[in-house]
């Protein structure tokens, strides 16, 4: 299953947003796959700073006990200064429907 989702950077943090995801840490990589996430893409409007995501899950319920990790809320933490969060700095995240996937 793909998942599709948008999030905003705030106004400045491109650079950095894309530095921190180069050097993204591996224990981060790892829980990604251990919670089923592969081919996971986010690319950037660079006009609205809007962050648009997909990722292919193997079990939405699996994907969904990443949030829930130690390594995953120090990466919202390491993130929250350059993105717009929730309270529990978590990536305000907006899901998007598919409407076309070519294999």
């Amino acid at each position: 299953m793909i998942l599709s989702f948008k999030m905003k950077l705030l106004p400045g943090c491109a650079a950095e947003y894309e530095r921190r995801h180069n050097l993204l840490w591996q224990e981060m990589r790892d829980a990604i796959h251990a919670h089923g996430g592969r081919h996971y893409t986010i690319a950037l409007d660079e006009e609205t700073l809007v962050l648009y995501g997909t990722i292919e899950v193997e079990d939405e319920a699996r994907w969904a006990a990443l949030a829930d990790t130690p390594i995953n809320r120090k990466w919202w933490d390491y993130m929250a200064d350059i993105m717009e969060v929730n309270p529990d700095n978590s990536p305000i995240t907006q899901p998007l429907k598919t409407v076309f996937h070519l294999e």
